[in-house]
């Protein structure tokens, strides 16, 4: 068992990753953007942090005193992460192999969408049906680019960022197993 202790999280490595690398929260944080007491996102929703999406009047739920400092936002950004790293694992099948990238795309995707669209998405349906996981990030992710029917230039290059991570090549395996983790 890995006890992170920043976190008050445990894992057990047995099952897919529940936490992603460097790259996955880089690229999070770049198309979140930082904002350090609760404002509206681009289609009004409360958000703090990076991409925190509150859930109580002035972002009750957070801990953490406003403004938020980055090691506050990146505290709250790992923790906020495993519900959607979570919903892949039981949504995507244990038969398909899913790299540290190609899953760390996925969660930043999943973040950003919501679990519900992950588990009715055609996107999980295709990598669930054994189709080739790249040919499926390149045709499915860019679809995912509007916001209360809007198509927003942050989401083309979010998807267009999360297509190239999705496509760098690694060793460590995600899903459905984990073979690595980062502290």
């Amino acid at each position: 068992m890995i006890v992170l202790p920043t976190l008050g999280l445990s894992l057990v490595r047995a099952g897919s990753c529940i936490f992603v690398n460097q790259a996955t929260l880089d690229l999070i944080k770049e198309r979140e953007g930082f904002v350090s007491i609760p404002s509206p996102d681009p289609v009004g929703q409360p958000t703090v942090g990076y991409g925190h999406q509150c859930r109580v009047k002035d972002c009750g739920e957070v801990t953490e005193p406003f403004p938020l400092s980055l090691q506050s936002a990146d505290r709250l950004l790992k923790r906020d992460i495993v519900p959607f790293a979570q919903c892949l694992a039981a949504t995507i099948s244990p038969h398909i192999r899913i790299n540290s990238n190609q899953w760390g795309a996925l969660v930043s995707w999943a973040y950003n969408v919501g679990t519900e669209s992950i588990k009715h998405s055609s996107l999980v349906r295709r990598l669930n049906n054994g189709e080739d996981p790249e040919r499926v990030a390149r045709e499915e992710l860019p679809g995912w680019d509007n916001a209360g029917g809007i198509t927003l230039l942050g989401l083309i290059r979010r998807r267009e960022a999360e297509v190239r991570l999705f496509g760098i090549p690694s060793n460590n395996t995600a899903h459905p197993f984990c073979t690595y983790t980062y502290l």
